[in-house]
């Protein structure tokens, strides 16, 4: 997991799900079973998005680190849900550009700031998002 465990994926990368995982492949890797998983997901453990039409989750690897999701997580989604976001909506904010004030040697994604340890940076741009009308 460690080589995709960074935000690898160009902000315009043709697949907007490339940086993520699917629960079987978590499953084998992190031997926990696929319902524990799921179970992480609903209790705010995990960040979890389907892509449009899709059934299936997919599991974001820039929220592990070590092998296990990275603390934030928890904080991210409750402030999501806080927010009134649902999985997608918390998904496309976290891999949106960060728009004219980044850097090109810097972060370019909320969740390349995840992956550097900015947590409180990531929770407070989460926590300010509205949900699409």
């Amino acid at each position: 997991m460690a080589a995709r465990a960074l935000c690898a994926v160009s902000p315009v990368a043709t697949d907007p799900y490339a940086d993520c995982l699917s629960a079987s492949w978590l499953s084998a890797r992190l031997a926990v079973d696929a319902a524990r998983i799921d179970a992480m997901r609903r209790s705010g453990q995990l960040i979890g998005v389907r892509p449009p039409g899709s059934s299936t989750w997919l599991y974001p690897a820039w929220q592990f680190a070590g092998g296990r999701p990275r603390p934030v997580v928890r904080r991210i989604v409750a402030a999501a849900r806080e927010a009134g976001l649902d999985e997608r909506e918390l998904y496309d904010l976290l891999c949106r550009p960060l728009g004219l004030g980044a850097r090109p040697e810097g972060p370019r994604r909320l969740a390349d700031l995840v992956a550097a340890g900015r947590d409180d940076q990531v929770v407070a741009a989460v926590r300010a998002a509205r949900p699409r009308a």
